[in-house]
């Protein structure tokens, strides 16, 4: 049997070989609405790779309708010699019969004040963590305080998705999202084999609305779903509150711990749990992981190329102590992550380059998901913006939907960065010989590949004049490129295309097969 998936104007024939997945797409893609979720008017956008700006505390600019953003900043080589001549500069005194102590290297700490200070509490931590230290910290260090700090952190107390928050995310924008991921991993279920019990994960769930989009799919699939066990990774107890109310759930009747979270999502009978790490769920089940914009939170470090080779961008302490980047002077222990990467890159790829960032913590995440998907069967999909080479300088700062200073008052505004596709495919690729990579393939193609174009003329079918515009928007912002043709609203509210913005890429175990669409 076939199955004909539209995607801009291009037909893509999928062969099925289960009869029954050729009739759980039919029953899911024609079913009508019977919940529509209204378009945020905020903005919905990925950021871009940015052009350099000065180091703070130069203005932070505001984002533009096309994205281009200003938020990044290289430090000039110039910056480099100042930091190592210091010694250099040092007068030589005349002999003397005096004993003379060398002060030059240590740390100066700007003057302190017993004035009432304004910083934040994070501001705080951060400062001390350099002065304790007496010199700057990493970039990825930094990142990783600013985000998860467990008590001032960006995603930790409160919830920053939405028209009312920093960011919008794909399945915020419209039901389809979660729908059509949910018909992915229905048809990897099929091809492992239709297993009684899977453990169904998602990375990073935000407000828990993939996951509730998905199950409402899904839910007429009851071999699919009674097979689940859901499992949420979530650092952040305000999240895990969102999306516990979002999934529609309640804890199990007579229930002998409660404290492990587990309940169950009355929007499909399904049980949940919630984790603060992948490597506490339960293995020895075939796995279906879902990452999506969850690669492009994880701490970067930065290099710069000097004269004499490559440098580790640092965060340091300015004279006003304001935060600023210098260069270390000498290697780091990230260096070697900078070497790994070299090494899965063409010589010319590195020769073009001034800039590169590297995640270790990704490729870390990676390894752990092959080697899982490799012994437990089952698999994982990957979707964030990115590219599928070496990255350069892409690490931005957004607040309340403008691209702010990387540096500027860090805790109120998110901080993500371009995710290295070709990276994690190698990782993958050593972790285990058991999994196969597909992609990257743009997210038009994804989703397009899945049949979103049957899914919305089917809801268009049975909806209002205003859920008919939500719809039509949302499937833009979702699959089209650039400023949609058909708007005719303000132009601040223009909806923007991430159909190629954003990239899919998926990992499975070999036995498998290739998984849908990447055929």
């Amino acid at each position: 049997m076939y199955i004909a998936f539209s995607c801009s104007s291009k037909v893509v024939r999928t062969e099925i070989t289960y009869h029954r997945n050729h009739e759980m797409l039919r029953r899911l893609l024609l079913q009508s609405a019977t919940c529509y979720r209204r378009l945020p008017n905020a903005c919905y956008f990925a950021p871009q790779l940015s052009a350099p700006v000065s180091p703070p505390p130069a203005p932070s600019p505001s984002i533009t309708r096309s994205f281009s953003s200003s938020s990044s900043s290289q430090i000039p080589n110039s910056s480099l010699v100042e930091h190592v001549e210091d010694d250099a500069n040092q007068t030589t005194s005349p002999p003397s019969a005096a004993i003379s102590v060398d002060r030059s290297g240590l740390y100066n700490p700007p003057e302190h004040s017993h004035a009432p200070s304004s910083d934040s509490e994070l501001i705080k931590h951060l400062k001390s963590i350099i002065k304790f230290r007496g010199g700057p910290i990493s970039v990825a260090e930094y990142m990783e305080e600013v985000l998860t700090n467990p008590k001032a952190g960006f995603y930790i107390n409160r919830d920053v998705f939405g028209a009312e928050g920093d960011f919008i995310t794909s399945p915020e924008v419209s039901q389809m999202y979660g729908e059509m991921v949910g018909v992915w991993a229905m048809c990897l279920w099929e091809q492992m084999g239709q297993p009684n019990k899977v453990n169904l994960v998602e990375l990073g769930p935000g407000r828990g609305t993939l996951m509730a989009d998905l199950l409402r799919g899904a839910s007429k699939f009851k071999n699919f779903t009674e097979s689940l066990h859901i499992h949420m990774v979530e650092c952040s107890p305000t999240l895990q509150k969102l999306q516990h109310s979002n999934l529609k759930c309640k804890y199990e009747d007579n229930m002998d711990d409660k404290m492990n979270k587990r309940a169950v999502s009355t929007l499909a009978g399904t049980p949940v749990t919630w984790h603060a790490a992948l490597e506490q769920i339960p293995s020895g089940l075939p796995t279906i992981v879902i990452a999506h914009e969850f690669y492009d939170a994880l701490p970067v470090h930065q290099f710069q190329r000097v004269s004499h080779g490559w440098c580790e961008k640092m965060v340091d302490l300015a004279e006003d102590s304001s935060f600023r980047f210098v260069l270390s002077p000498q290697p780091t222990p990230a260096k070697l992550y900078l070497m790994e990467r070299s090494k899965w890159a063409a010589t010319e790829e590195i020769a073009k380059l001034d800039h590169i960032e590297v995640c270790p913590k990704a490729t870390e995440l990676t390894q752990t998901i092959a080697k899982r998907i490799g012994s437990d069967g089952g698999g994982a999909l990957i979707i964030d913006y990115g590219m599928d080479a070496v990255v350069s300088d892409s690490l931005q700062a957004i607040r309340q939907h403008k691209f702010v200073n990387i540096l500027d008052d860090p805790g109120s505004a998110d901080l993500s960065a371009y995710v290295d596709f070709a990276s994690i495919r190698h990782s993958a690729e050593e972790a285990s010989g058991d999994v196969s990579i597909h992609g990257p393939i743009t997210q038009s193609q994804f989703l397009g590949s899945l049949g979103i174009n049957f899914r919305v003329e089917a809801l268009l079918q049975n909806c209002t004049d205003e859920q008919a515009e939500s719809l039509r928007t949302g499937y833009w912002r979702l699959v089209g490129e650039g400023e949609a043709p058909f708007w005719e609203g303000p132009d601040e509210q223009v909806p923007i295309g991430m159909g190629t913005r954003y990239l899919a890429m998926a990992i499975v175990n070999k036995r498998q097969g290739v998984p849908v669409p990447f055929k």
